[in-house]
């Protein structure tokens, strides 16, 4: 790291344009922000680029773009979700995740205080998930031409022989599993943007995926045919998105469906439907059907699977309909989200 004569004010200093330039400033955030909070030895290298070992299997990317309003929410904020978001991406192809990117676009005027907060809970996270942050970049742009922070992340991973996850694999007959309750972080996010007032504690489910898959992987390793993680959109998108790519439909059974008091009254009140609410540390998989008992058990012995539930079946549809049995004995088709869903969280 290099070093300056003057620090940075953290307390109460904020971004200048003039950190974004490219020269001593752009140098000074990088160095007290950012490299503090990331470190690792490849990151410190100081390079365009990071070089690493290539581990043996086949390599995964992924890569993403986090906008949320606010910035900090209960359960999260925007640099825990920059990082659990890509390595789920990940996790969803059965890769092991190894190494992060991250790229910062950053409003004039943003606290330095907040920034190095969000760097700071970015490191953390990461190192909690055994992941490292290894390159990155930062630009600055004038105040009213982005909302605070944008943060884009992304992912490399390695998936070992044998482990083959695909949206095109769902066969009628298989179940299909949710790790737990739906719309936790959709509604954590709109209730602490909106200021709505509502006696819940609700907090945002933001986790990294990648050990609960590595379980589920070495219970029933070829028998899992996907796993999807159902953020924007929610459940309904999810499976609508799966039943184009394998060409089947789904039954779904209403009462099946884990969804917290507290979320579903926050939906009621907002005229939202919980399968249409983004997640941040759910999966879903789609399974051979001799093995979801003892998946879905396995599942229930880890911290982020302990409310997983047998939600519905995959069946032969050409229509490719996700129908639900509701729990007054009729059924309706559970569509794509159409239009907008206000209030917006991302």
């Amino acid at each position: 790291m290099m070093q300056f004569s003057r620090k940075l004010d953290i307390a109460r200093g904020k971004i200048e344009l003039s950190h974004g330039s490219g020269g001593r400033a752009s140098a000074q955030l990088v160095n007290e922000i950012f490299y503090p909070a990331f470190a690792n030895n490849l990151l410190s290298a100081g390079n365009d680029q990071a070089i690493f070992p290539s581990p043996a299997g086949r390599l995964a990317m992924s890569t993403d773009s986090f906008v949320v309003s606010p910035l900090f929410f209960p359960g999260g904020d925007i640099g825990a979700l920059a990082v659990n978001g890509v390595i789920n991406d990940l996790a969803m192809g059965g890769a092991q995740p190894l190494y992060l990117s991250a790229s910062f676009i950053i409003e004039e005027g943003f606290s330095f205080a907040e920034l190095r907060q969000i760097a700071e809970n970015m490191g953390a996270t990461a190192r909690s998930a055994g992941v490292m942050i290894v390159t990155g970049d930062t630009k600055v742009v004038e105040r009213g031409k982005a909302d605070g922070v944008f943060i884009t992340t992304a992912g490399v991973g390695v998936i070992q022989d044998g482990v083959n996850l695909s949206g095109d694999r769902a066969r009628p007959g298989d179940s299909v599993i949710l790790s737990g309750s739906l719309g936790d972080h959709g509604v954590a996010v709109m209730m602490a943007r909106q200021n709505l007032g509502f006696d819940t504690h609700v907090e945002s489910d933001c986790a990294a995926l990648h050990e609960l898959v590595a379980a589920m992987l070495a219970t029933a390793g070829p028998s899992i045919r996907l796993m999807r993680d159902p953020t924007r959109g929610g459940l309904a998108a999810t499976l609508n998105e799966i039943a184009q790519q394998s060409q089947v439909g789904f039954r779904l059974r209403e009462a099946d469906i884990p969804i917290k008091p507290d979320v579903t009254a926050v939906c009621e009140l907002l005229g939202l439907d919980p399968l249409n609410v983004a997640n941040e540390g759910k999966l879903i998989a789609i399974v051979d059907a001799d093995v979801a008992p003892a998946l879905l058990a396995q599942m229930r012995a880890h911290p982020l699977g302990r409310d997983a539930a047998l939600i519905g079946t995959v069946v032969d549809d050409a229509h490719r309909f996700v129908e639900m049995e509701t729990k007054f004995g009729g059924r309706r088709v559970v569509d794509w989200l159409s239009g907008e869903q206000l209030p917006r969280i991302c």
